[in-house]
């Protein structure tokens, strides 16, 4: 047989040769194509399901919120393996299905279980289904920080929550419209709060309760509607724009009202800007042309879809991100190489590289040494 294949290719040595430059046309095309990754993807089509509980602890988020889901989750279709974790007001459960299974079809099953699940929940209980994103999908993580944070406790505070506000709805949106981003989590900076500070002998000097309070505090953002009022043959829009976003305004909302006096919300509580019990932090360090730098900063993980090239998109990635550098203040600064999924692909593709071209090169030289044959070392 061997010998047939020998002869066929020596009568045919045009036909040969075409065949292999088609072969090489071919195999060029599909490399340059090939979808280039750290790992593939190793683990089952998994949908995980997030529920916040505020003010739960660990064991009461256990067995109030994981179990339940769990009990729902273990009996739909496909599913082979249901884990989870319960931590201080946070359960993460992961629900595995077969092999081959259409994601989608298996987030419709976890979202029609959720739905029979809700009822067994707390009342505050936030069930959300996290977006497809894959085993490496983190890409690339980048960090906000701002270059004069300050030396008084109140401007560090005042400028962790500027970079916060900043990584949370300037930056983090600007990310999602890129295509093939699936997720960008913030970490980090203080997130900016309207908080209603007060106290039992203010509410009791001016007597209010805290119920009252809160339902005040409630309705001093409030956007509804009016309806439509006719007149003739126009129709107007009616609108009930309720929403205050100054302090001075929150503070200047009734309470209640006695002896034709408004009680107000400053009479009994401090508004102010302020951020949530920190229960982490971010930081980083670079390495510049004027030495180390670095401090706090707000980071922001950016998470692809699956069976997206990381090649392809993180350039992507860095335009969005020269954009946004063009709109940020002057003293906030974005820190690109913290952690570059691409960087690690390059530097293996390099390695892969160089191995090829030094192996090619002594299997060239040792055939002409032993040979002594330059033809067939060519060929080689």
């Amino acid at each position: 047989m061997l010998d047939r294949v020998i002869a066929f290719s020596l009568k045919n040595r045009w036909l040969v040769l075409l065949a292999a430059l088609a072969l090489v046309v071919a195999g060029t095309y599909r490399l340059a194509h090939a979808p280039v990754d750290v790992f593939p993807d190793l683990n089952r089509p998994t949908v995980t399901v997030m529920t916040e509980a505020p003010g739960l602890a660990p064991e009461e988020v256990e067995v109030l919120v994981t179990r339940p889901l769990e009990y729902q989750l273990n009996g739909a279709t496909g599913v082979r393996r249901v884990r989870s974790a319960s931590g201080v007001g946070l359960s993460v459960v992961w629900v595995e299905f077969d092999w081959g299974t259409d994601i989608y079809r298996d987030r419709q099953v976890v979202s029609e279980k959720l739905q029979l699940a809700r009822e067994r929940l707390p009342a505050d209980a936030k069930v959300t289904v996290a977006p497809i994103s894959s085993i490496m999908g983190e890409v690339m993580i980048v960090a906000l920080r701002s270059t004069e944070p300050g030396t008084a406790p109140q401007e560090k505070l005042d400028k962790a929550m500027q970079v916060r506000t900043l990584g949370e709805f300037a930056v983090r949106n600007r990310l999602l419209a890129v295509e093939g981003v699936s997720q960008v989590t913030v970490m980090g900076g203080v997130l900016r709060q309207y908080q209603v500070v007060t106290a039992p002998d203010r509410l009791a000097a001016q007597g209010v309760t805290l119920e009252q309070l809160t339902k005040a505090a409630e309705n001093a953002n409030v956007i509804a509607g009016g309806g439509v009022m006719e007149r003739k043959q126009e129709e107007h829009l009616i609108r009930i724009s309720g929403q205050s976003l100054a302090l001075d305004d929150i503070g200047e909302t009734p309470v209640v009202w006695r002896d034709k006096r408004a009680v107000r919300i400053k009479d009994v509580a401090d508004v102010r800007f302020a951020g949530p019990v920190r229960r982490g932090d971010g930081g980083v360090r670079v390495r510049g042309p004027d030495g180390v730098a670095g401090g706090d900063a707000v980071i922001l993980a950016i998470q692809k879809q699956p069976g997206a090239n990381t090649l392809e998109l993180t350039p992507k990635i860095d335009a969005a991100l020269d954009g946004i550098e063009r709109e940020l203040p002057a003293d906030v600064k974005v820190e690109r190489h913290v952690f570059r999924q691409a960087d690690f692909i390059r530097a293996a593709i390099d390695n892969v590289v160089e191995a090829i071209r030094d192996g090619t090169i002594w299997v060239v030289l040792i055939l002409l040494l032993f040979l002594a044959n330059f033809r067939t070392s060519f060929i080689t």
